[in-house]
């Protein structure tokens, strides 16, 4: 009874913070993920009130910890906002709840973006969010290292087999880690694992819903990570991206697979550095990666879903868009082409491998339960690294478990 009254009190509590926004029946609601609005957004949020009288866009800042948290909670209260900066991996657990609303795109709409952007997003042949921000990631290589090795410093490696032949000489001819493999219990353990996927032209679940991973392509990501993992940094359990990226910034490890936020901070050291696409396993048809959006969500009950579709495709529109995602040196990765990209990436080349892998990339897997997915992928990750399952086994067992998620 006492977890009851104080989630009851919560949800009283959430719920009454966002009655100013929701009194307004011309006003749009908007939980905005981060510290401070974006000056950009502040721009058009005024351009877009100047040009809809009587209409305001009523943004509240929450921090990224809690942002969608809170989204969730005041929707599944019946006083939800009327729109939410959201993971797009959520999308197919708000809709199966009945807590938000399709936002059609038109052919022209699908065709802006980059090829399976739109994947991002879609189920059942519907659009359930908008994206608004978009993450790839590449290779990175520590010339110093590879010249160490005896390998050429400007040849990073094209395939598996090489990255991990590259990091087996890295490791026995200079003791540092050839690889950089995160499999600490995080969201990103699972991540970087569907990078693999996706250069071996994997899949974890199909169109239709149904689970497709037990397969030779995801088996041959499973079996390269049980090979890597001796000349990988040691204790793969202990460490998450970005504290493996920490290990690569200090000259301790040969290969990482990162963002453009990697870039950034090289820039900032003595280290040597290249940066390519991501190397392709035996089945690939090209250059792949994992395709990271998150996205505004229109939520269901808030009277002015409509105008909130509107907004949301406007705010997202290639205009505000780009200047949003292309502003600074890490910038985030472009969801559409143009020439102001182009443009972009000749200032900044390092950008190039992050947009060339989109090509044959793919979405982050939606599941009902995206949380229960994501745990049995870094179970079956964890299981391999750490030698207690082969990987034949453990992707049989992760597949059957995936059941009760999608």
């Amino acid at each position: 009874m006492k977890s009851l009254t104080l989630l009851a009190g919560t949800l009283a509590l959430l719920a009454s913070s966002a009655l100013p926004g929701l009194a307004a029946d011309k006003q749009i609601s908007w939980i905005y993920c981060g510290d401070t609005i974006d000056p950009i957004h502040q721009k058009y949020i005024k351009q877009w009130e100047d040009k809809n009288p009587g209409w305001k866009i009523a943004p509240e800042v929450v921090g990224w910890a809690q942002c969608q948290d809170k989204a969730t909670t005041l929707a599944a209260a019946g006083t939800p906002v009327a729109m939410a900066y959201v993971g797009s991996r959520t999308l197919k657990e708000f809709a199966e709840n009945d807590l938000i609303v399709p936002v059609p795109m038109t052919d022209a709409e699908q065709k802006s973006y980059y090829p399976h952007i739109v994947d991002t997003v879609t189920f059942d042949g519907k659009q359930w969010g908008v994206p608004i921000a978009f993450s790839t990631k590449a290779l990175y290589w520590n010339k110093d290292l590879f010249k160490q090795a005896g390998l050429d410093p400007e040849k990073p490696p094209k395939t598996w087999a090489e990255e991990i032949a590259y990091a087996k000489q890295i490791k026995e001819k200079t003791g540092i880690a050839g690889y950089g493999l995160p499999a600490k219990t995080f969201d990103n353990t699972m991540h970087q694992f569907m990078h693999w996927v996706y250069t071996n032209n994997g899949q974890v679940i199909d169109k239709d819903g149904k689970i497709t991973m037990d397969s030779p392509e995801v088996l041959a990501a499973l079996q390269a990570y049980k090979d890597i993992t001796p000349y990988s940094v040691e204790g793969a359990t202990a460490y998450e991206q970005n504290e493996i990226r920490a290990i690569f910034l200090d000259g301790k490890v040969g290969m990482i697979q990162n963002s453009s936020g990697a870039a950034t901070r090289l820039m900032k050291t003595n280290i040597h550095w290249g940066i390519t696409t991501l190397p392709l396993g035996p089945s690939a048809k090209g250059p792949g990666t994992l395709l990271i959006t998150d996205s505004l969500a229109i939520f269901k009950g808030s009277g002015v879903e409509d105008k909130a579709i509107e907004f949301a495709k406007f705010i997202t529109s290639p205009g505000p868009q780009g200047e949003y995602e292309l502003q600074g040196d890490a910038g985030l990765t472009p969801l559409r082409p143009s020439a102001q990209v182009d443009e972009f990436v000749k200032k900044q080349p390092f950008w190039k491998p992050l947009i060339d892998g989109i090509t044959y990339g793919g979405p982050e897997p939606l599941f009902k339960d995206y949380k229960g997915f994501q745990n049995v992928m870094i179970e079956m990750v964890q299981s391999v690294v750490t030698g207690k399952a082969e990987p034949a086994a453990a992707l049989k067992k992760a597949s059957a478990a995936l059941e009760q998620y999608k």
